[in-house]
């Protein structure tokens, strides 16, 4: 067997390791005489030769026990300098050190429980007739229209290029694949895709990054804004369920611990409740709490805001938010939903899950061309660029719903992982690239 080395004790006559390889949740314990030890510590990588015996002690079944001479040393690790040596390491250590850091246990664990979220994701949309489709990382609008976008631009200019700009035009990295989306909908009528987005937000909050992953699906001729809100609410009762009862589980117990457990399997069983913005903010002014923002009608939902509601309903859908908050291409609603502004509101929501705040956001697109560009020019979007947007809703226009769903919150909600940056093998965010 071969592995790194996680921790090494010597006793008189015998001597003890744990080595791991990653591919499971707890390290193997490896019995070996004192002798063949040496040179041997934390952080070395080696080849062991023995065999697997009933464990005598507490804490494991089974031991590796190896005889003398069965220990081959393949990298050394010097231990004075070894970033990862202490077993109480800073959170900013890690990041630091982001290509060592996976060989750590729980880092480790989280990597293997986003293949198993990605895995069952993949199986979810398999089965209720989804196309995974490919959209593209460099894009030519801001689908959000927020202007929190990275632009895209060659070192050095090519000879042959007559113009300054590349492409001829202004590039982007994408914010999100909601538009391209929205076109391979037309003719697939359910697609999804799970992608890098970049946004260039100088935020430094914990629940921001500045790229990420996004999965991201649109539904042709939804069953109105519920239908969209019941698919995504089927697709995470059934990755919690498979996650936390399945081969995961044990990745889940060592993240989360038992009590964290049962709080996600409780949340599996569905039945997530649904709140109008308005009752949301009503809610929240009902509510005996000093917020550092004062929950006002009209006016955004603060992280403090989103957490105590989910907090206190468990997973909520808050639907119907006024139109000025939210983006251009949301369907404008057909009848007032409580909100009593100038505009009206839109067919969206936003999911709120506990411990992290908003976890997905959705609506019914506006399929009704006059409206749609009405709504463009309020926000003082350049309609050339978004002209092929336009003639989705001129030639035969199709009805179309979705969500976009930040990958590493619903990583860090799973995990019980604070920090997003923990949730990510390389985090980027403003004023930090490492590697």
């Amino acid at each position: 067997i071969a592995g790194h080395i996680i921790s090494l004790r010597l006793q008189k006559h015998t001597a003890f390791l744990h080595l791991s390889d990653g591919s499971t949740p707890s390290p193997l314990q490896v019995v070996l005489p004192p002798s063949a030890c040496e040179g041997l510590n934390a952080g070395c990588s080696v080849r062991l030769r023995g065999r697997l015996v009933r464990s005598r002690g507490k804490g494991q079944s089974v031991e590796f026990a190896v005889p003398e001479g069965g220990v081959e040393l393949e990298g050394a690790c010097d231990p004075l300098t070894y970033p990862l040596q202490n077993k109480q390491i800073r959170p900013e250590t890690l990041r630091e050190n982001a290509h060592l850091r996976p060989r750590l246990g729980q880092f480790a664990a989280v990597l293997r429980l986003r293949h198993h979220l990605a895995r069952e994701t993949h199986a979810w949309f398999e089965e209720n007739g989804f196309w995974n489709v490919s959209t593209p990382v460099l894009t030519s609008s801001d689908c959000e229209g927020a202007g929190e976008v990275f632009s895209v631009q060659p070192d050095t200019p090519h000879s042959l290029l007559r113009t300054p700009s590349f492409f001829g035009r202004p590039a982007y990295l994408t914010v999100s694949a909601q538009l391209h989306l929205e076109s391979l909908c037309s003719g697939l009528s359910r697609v999804y895709t799970l992608s890098p987005a970049f946004r260039a937000e100088p935020s430094l909050t914990h629940r921001h990054l500045a790229e990420f992953g996004m999965l991201e699906a649109e539904v042709g001729w939804p069953a109105g804004l519920g239908g969209v809100m019941d698919g995504l609410e089927g697709l995470l009762t059934r990755v919690l369920g498979r996650v936390v009862r399945g081969e995961a589980g044990e990745e889940v117990r060592l993240l989360r611990g038992e009590e964290g457990v049962k709080q996600l399997q409780k949340h599996a069983e569905g039945g997530w409740k649904r709140i109008t913005y308005t009752q949301a903010v009503a809610l929240l002014q009902e509510a005996e709490v000093e917020f550092v923002f004062p929950p006002t009608l009209g006016l955004g939902l603060q992280s403090e805001h989103e957490k105590w509601l989910a907090s206190n309903l468990g997973p909520v859908f808050v639907t119907h938010y006024p139109k000025g908050l939210k983006p251009f291409y949301m369907r404008a609603s057909s009848g007032e939903q409580g909100v009593e502004s100038e505009g009206g509101t839109v067919e969206c929501f936003d999911l709120l899950v506990p411990g992290i705040g908003e976890l997905a956001g959705g609506s019914l697109r506006e399929e009704r061309l006059s409206l749609l560009s009405a709504a463009m020019d309020a926000h003082g979007l350049p309609r050339a660029e978004y002209e092929w947007y336009l003639d989705l809703r001129r030639y035969g226009r199709v009805p179309t719903g979705g969500y976009g769903l930040g990958w590493e919150r619903l990583v860090s909600w799973i995990t019980g992982t604070e920090n997003v940056r923990d949730c990510i093998p390389f985090p980027r965010w403003a004023g930090s690239i490492v590697l």
